[in-house]
């Protein structure tokens, strides 16, 4: 059980970073501020750290990992597009960061409940992760 739950909510981590370091990458090009593009690109920076990390305890489970969905990546696609071209500002790319970085959040806690027996390894990188994202929603609301 123990590495059943530890594998999973290391996969759940893999694609919610991967998931985030692309939604950064689809509103950077966008940013006018140089501090919001700093926190962006620190935050693309500290994600793709646990992304080593995840990759690593994954390869000791010889486990490739998990992609975000396509739906999911999709839908945001379009939703980061749209927003866009219908206002293209600081302000809608904190929009758009915080409703991401509330999901991942979200989503990530679920995980972390639901994968109980993951061992504490794995538990700490989703609750890096969590604080990660926490901190890019901080970040950005002066943008909102």
């Amino acid at each position: 059980m123990i590495e059943q739950d530890t594998i999973k909510l290391l996969r759940e981590c893999d694609s919610g970073v991967k998931m985030g370091v692309s939604s950064i990458d689809e509103v950077l090009d966008y940013t006018n501020s140089e501090l919001l593009k700093r926190s962006l690109v620190d935050c693309k920076l500290h994600h793709q750290q646990l992304s080593n990390d995840i990759e690593q305890q994954l390869h000791r489970f010889q486990d490739q990992g998990k992609e975000p969905s396509a739906m999911a990546k999709g839908m945001s696609w379009i939703k980061t597009n749209v927003m866009l071209v219908m206002k293209e500002s600081d302000q809608t790319i904190a929009d758009l960061i915080t409703d991401g970085c509330n999901m991942g959040v979200k989503s990530l806690s679920r995980y972390l409940n639901q994968y109980q027996a993951a061992d504490e390894k794995a538990k700490d990188i989703a609750k890096k992760l969590i604080a990660q994202e926490e901190q890019l929603c901080t970040a950005v609301r002066p943008y909102l």
